[in-house]
């Protein structure tokens, strides 16, 4: 082979490479994103969320329009997300929707706590927990339970987890016992859907009132209303 035959094919193999790294990493990046001017299932899921959450009121169509996109804004700011009106992975995963194998494993993870017996029991928890906090923040307190029944370190049910001892003041003092109002049932019924503001937090407690130094040891994930949710 001469010379000039080598220098060809290397330099049409270093071309191929750039393309690789460069191009159709970026192709794909840009197209698993849901952004302005997109369309599909994807953004039917973020319209269906964000209506049901308020921030968002035109029609569910599955495009991306200008209503879309600033209700993607809206939520990323009350949830301290970057504001760029872009759905990529955090602003999926902090509404609950994943995509591919991710969701498939989300799907299977849920569907072992998904029943009617569980979503009342982690309504009740959420209301006595949480009443009076912003929405978001309910739902944190159901994912923190969910996320409890995830780790080895926690019974692997949800009555495991909220019925251990001395997990939960709401349990010894009886309010686990009031009857939840509705927006407990939908916070529960979110959280089981997958939806983890509390970005896998496993603890959360109230800065105003926490006096163990322990727990203001743990590493802080978010703060949604009085509460701190850490790891």
């Amino acid at each position: 082979m001469s010379q000039n035959r080598r220098t060809v094919i290397f330099f049409l193999f270093f071309l191929l490479l750039i393309y690789n790294i460069f191009f159709r990493n970026e192709y794909s990046y840009v197209e698993a994103l849901s952004k302005y001017g997109s369309s599909g299932d994807e953004v039917t899921q973020i319209q269906t969320k964000l209506k049901r959450w308020g921030y968002y009121n035109g029609n569910i169509d599955g495009i991306y329009g200008t209503q879309t996109l600033n209700a993607v804004k809206y939520f990323q700011r009350k949830n301290g997300l970057t504001v760029d009106g872009i759905a990529g992975a955090k602003t999926l995963a902090a509404m609950g929707i994943m995509s591919g194998d991710n969701n498939s494993s989300s799907s299977n993870s849920n569907s072992t706590v998904s029943n009617t017996s569980d979503l009342n029991l982690l309504a009740r928890l959420i209301y006595a927990e949480s009443r009076g906090e912003p929405y978001t923040g309910q739902v944190a307190v159901g994912a923190v339970v969910l996320n409890r029944v995830k780790s080895s370190s926690f019974p692997n049910t949800v009555s495991g987890v909220i019925y251990q001892s001395g997990a939960f003041s709401v349990v010894s003092d009886g309010q686990i016992n009031l009857s939840p109002n509705d927006t407990a049932k939908k916070a529960a019924q979110d959280a089981l859907n997958g939806w983890d503001p509390s970005y896998g937090a496993i603890y959360y407690f109230n800065p105003n009132t926490a006096t163990s130094a322990w727990i203001w040891s743990r590493p802080q994930t978010v703060q949604i209303g009085n509460h701190r949710f850490c790891k």
